[in-house]
């Protein structure tokens, strides 16, 4: 077999590369001529286009090499994350966009979805979330609470349901490593059965959900949101443990107790925080929010099939 058939079997393209024809350096130039597949050819030219390196109107893959030698562009594996990583960096993600560093957070997604050796379930919500314009509606809250100016949300609910809320007063909290935007409202049809009445316009809204903000009329509530109070008693180790908190009216050490008085806007916090500190802590009133963590404790003692006894 001849090397002209040989040749022609394999289909080698023969791509000529010539100094003198990728930078126009004026320095001496070198021509080199590289033997690849047509297949690697059109690889590389695919690189080349997803990077931007062009002669002319068509991808350089001369241009690319260039690039590779003089270190403009990394080669290799993408980077491997583990799960714990994974969650961090989305968890970064959500921070940023929540405290309205919008860029920065569609940046980070960017560089994970080209660089990441991601699974394709998270490669495509990432990729969502960085070609997808995002809403720095922290900012503009901030802006219309610092101006006590009342405003308007159209905000999506779990459910998939748009709801409109007129809204009198505003902050921004922080509660298990997400902003949240609580309001006091007008609007209380969305609420059917309540179970704080006290509590009815309030409401805590998470920032990726709200769909629109803009100013209305009206007054500003100078009273901010609704509240009650609720009496904690700590005992054991969380006497000494506990940390006070900013909505703690008042806190002091009774003998072995540690007795918190503490204005609640949304018992669902609260219920959350009470379990963490399990036998060390106990909800003393109101008498609704003590029921309601009952109501909780038999819902988990019943998924373990635990006999709750008198």
């Amino acid at each position: 077999m001849s090397a002209l058939t040989i040749y022609n079997k394999v289909n080698i393209a023969r791509i000529e590369l010539s100094a003198s024809t990728i930078w126009q350096m004026s320095r001496k130039k070198e021509a080199l001529t590289l033997s690849v597949p047509p297949e690697t050819k059109e690889q590389l030219e695919a690189i080349a286009l997803r990077l931007g390196i062009f002669w002319g109107k068509s991808p350089s893959v001369s241009g690319l090499l260039v690039a590779i030698a003089q270190q403009k562009i990394d080669v290799g594996e993408p980077f491997t994350l583990n799960s714990t990583e994974v969650s961090a960096l989305q968890q970064g993600i959500r921070l940023l966009i929540d405290s309205g560093y919008v860029e920065g957070a569609r940046s980070l997604s960017q560089l994970l979805v080209s660089r990441g050796n991601l699974a394709v379930p998270l490669r495509q919500s990432l990729l969502q979330q960085a070609i997808q314009p995002t809403a720095a509606w922290r900012i503009q809250a901030e802006e219309y609470i610092n101006n006590g100016q009342p405003f308007l949300v159209l905000y999506r609910n779990p459910k998939g349901e748009n709801l409109a809320y007129t809204v009198r007063y505003a902050e921004i909290s922080f509660e298990e490593k997400r902003f949240y935007l609580e309001i006091w409202c007008e609007e209380t049809d969305d609420i059917k059965n309540p179970d704080y009445p006290e509590l009815i316009h309030n409401r805590c809204l998470r920032f990726d959900r709200i769909q629109s903000i803009m100013k209305t009329d009206g007054q500003w509530r100078a009273e901010g949101l609704d509240f009650f109070k609720v009496y904690l008693h700590f005992c054991r180790g969380m006497v000494k443990a506990y940390e006070p908190r900013a909505r703690d009216i008042s806190n002091e050490v009774v003998g072995d107790i540690r007795q918190v008085v503490r204005r609640v806007s949304n018992p669902f916090w609260l219920i959350r925080e009470v379990f963490r500190y399990g036998k060390d802590c106990m909800i003393v009133s109101p008498q609704n929010v003590r029921d309601r963590f009952q109501q909780e404790l038999i819902a988990l003692c019943s998924l373990y099939n635990l006999e709750i006894r008198d």
